[in-house]
Order: structure tokens, then sequence, then C-alpha cells
């Protein structure tokens, strides 16, 4: 029998899939979660496909819950964590207390019982612009984009000519340019796994988590993915927003292979300290995304609305480098782009959603975070 494994956040979205994936192993599983109402709504009941696992109810900062959840564990996948930039931008005290103190409390509850091995969540956001290059084909790690005078739209970083950087698959390698809240949340999270597991003789594995989408995200929350926002809006009726001019580029994912991730992350040998991009490898623009969700929910005729504006913390380019992965994790992203989106729009048909996603703009441009 496979040793057991406790999941904090696993009632989750991504919590849910990496269960799963883990129950169809052969792991006993423990689950801890808080079910947040933003995410899993005002009368939360446990998704099906996590049935066979054991759930506690509780907050990641509470000490006492966490300590009944790792006791007895052999290993501990770490998911549980406020989610979303541009709220993190104003619900500081929230997103810092369950991202970087629940991590601490986990951590402290796992001094005392150490595990073989913790595998937490990163994200993609830790990074900032992803990587560039020159016109003349010099890397650019640092790029930052310059506010924009009334009139101007030009969105991408420049160069010291005023030319358009050009975006490159980001590495790990790359530096941290933490332009958010929930990226230094994130990055925390990171750094207290790999010094806090190697301290007290537990392996450490990190996964940068790229923009992952699939059946099952809370349409309802609009903080969450940017797939499951638009869903929300074409299933109401409405354009989804799209801010700047929606050719900012991201890397899709989809949940299902982030799941088989975080098991070979869990399983894998001799990559004790590492931290891996996990990601499909390939970018597209927003507003490409926007158009074939459209499609594949029949509301092809509902034309998504250019806002024209950027959000604090929002970056242009950032998609994944993932060589690193396929060759520590012998990981690479399997499951098809339009068939995911397919498979939303199967899923979105049967739900209903509360649209809060003009209630959440206005409550950003109100906090001065849009520009």
């Amino acid at each position: 029998m496979s040793e057991a494994v406790l999941v904090t956040g696993g009632a989750g979205f991504i919590g849910r899939h990496v269960t799963a994936e883990l129950l169809e192993r052969g792991y006993a599983v423990r689950i801890i979660d808080s079910l947040i109402p933003q995410v899993h709504g005002p009368d939360p009941e446990l998704d099906p496909m996590i049935r066979g696992a054991e759930f506690l109810r509780g907050d990641i900062r509470d000490g006492e819950a966490v300590a009944r959840a790792v006791d007895g564990v052999g290993s501990v996948i770490h998911l549980a964590a406020e989610v979303g930039v541009g709220q993190s931008m104003y619900e500081v005290t929230r997103y810092t207390g369950v991202n970087d103190l629940g991590t601490a409390t986990l951590f402290e509850k796992l001094i005392g019982q150490p595990v073989r091995r913790v595998v937490t969540a990163s994200s993609m956001s830790i990074y900032g612009e992803g990587l560039y290059r020159t016109a003349g084909g010099e890397r650019v790690e640092d790029a930052v984009r310059e506010a924009m005078r009334e009139g101007e739209k030009e969105w991408n970083p420049l160069d010291a000519e005023g030319r358009p950087l050009e975006p490159l698959p980001t590495p790990e390698t790359k530096r941290p340019a933490l332009q958010s809240v929930y990226a230094l949340n994130k990055y925390v999270q990171e750094r207290l796994t790999h010094i806090l597991s190697g301290s007290y003789g537990m392996e450490s594995v990190c996964l940068r988590l790229f923009n992952v989408f699939g059946p099952g995200q809370a349409l309802s929350n609009p903080y969450t993915g940017v797939l499951a926002i638009f869903a929300s809006r074409y299933l109401n009726e409405q354009p989804p927003l799209i801010f700047e001019d929606g050719e900012q580029r991201r890397d899709f994912v989809h949940v299902r292979d982030v799941a088989r991730a975080f098991a070979d992350a869990l399983e894998k040998p001799g990559i004790s300290g590492e931290t891996f991009n996990i990601g499909s490898g390939r970018d597209r623009s927003i507003y490409e995304i926007a158009i074939k969700l459209g499609r594949a929910m029949d509301r092809d005729t509902i034309e998504p609305e250019i806002v024209g504006k950027t959000r604090t913390g929002d970056i242009r380019h950032c998609f994944a480098d993932t060589s690193r992965a396929r060759e520590g994790l012998d990981f690479e992203a399997k499951e098809d782009f339009d068939a995911g989106l397919a498979e939303i729009a199967d899923w979105v048909r049967e739900q209903e959603a509360e649209d809060g996603v003009e209630r959440a703009r206005d409550e950003l441009e109100r906090r001065g975070l849009v520009a």
C-alpha cells in the first residue's frame, strides 16, 4: 500500500484533480480545506471525485487543525492558498495570512513529525514579465513596462530605443520580479518549502503553475482563472472583458496535466530542492482564447469587449520554458487545448454562475488599480 498523502486545499479546483489522481494511483489521501464561500459557494458540497479521500474541514492557519491533518501522513501536497493577483492588492492581510502564515503553520507542525516529501504549488506570477530579447538578440530578464501617458497605446515592454521587446519562453532561471502581493506570497511559499524541508530532513519540490484550465473552476469567483471568468460571462450572455488590447500572451495547461505533474513530483527520485515550470510550452493570446471559447460555447455572436486599460500587477507576456520539467520530471502536457475548451463548454452548460466580473472591475477601479 502506498503512503498516506495530505493534500491541503484538496477540495479546490486543482486539489480535486490532484486527489483523484492520487486515489487512482493507490494512495490513501487526506484533505484539509476550509471551503471558503468565494470559491465553494454558500452551501458547499464535496465533489464526488474526492469521496474516496478522508476530509477534514479546517483553516490552514489553524495550528490544531493542521496538526490533526499531518498526523500519520507520509508526504504533503500543499495547494491551500488564496488566488488572484488583483484581489491580493487590497485584501493584503487575507492573502498574506492564508498563503504565507498558512505555509508557516504547516511547516511548524511538520517540524515535530517530518514527512518524506513536500510538494508546494507556486505560480508563474513570481516571474513578473517573462523573458524577452531585444532586436539585437540580447536577453532581457528585467523587462518592465513604463507607465503610459494619456493617448498612448503601447502595451509592450520597450528596449532603450523604444522598440517592443520580443517575448521568449521563460525558464526557471529567470530572476523573479514580484509585481503583486500574490506573487510575493507564492515566492515566500517556495522559499519556506525549500528552506524548512532541507533543515528538517524532508525533501521538497515546488511547481510553478502557469494558467491552469479545465472543468470545475469556480465560475462565480471573478478572481479565478481567465477561462472560467470568460465562461461565466458567456454563460450569462455577456461579453468577456479583456484588459489592454487582448494580445498579451499566456500558457494554458489542462488541470489533468497539472494533477499528473503533482503526483509525479511526489514520486520521482532525485529531484529534492528543485522547482519546475508546469505549462503546455505553447503561448496563446488572451483574445484568441476568448474567441475559441465563445465558439465552443455557441456564443460566437458575442464579441469580447476590449477594455483598453491595464490592472496594477498585470504583466504583458509570460509563457513557460518546460525543458527542465521534461528532463527532471519526465513531464510533458498531453491534453489537447481545443478538446479542453469543448469539455469546459459541455460542463458549463450544466452550471449556473453569478456574474461578478463588473463588480470586481469596479472595485479595482475604485482603488486606483486600473489605468
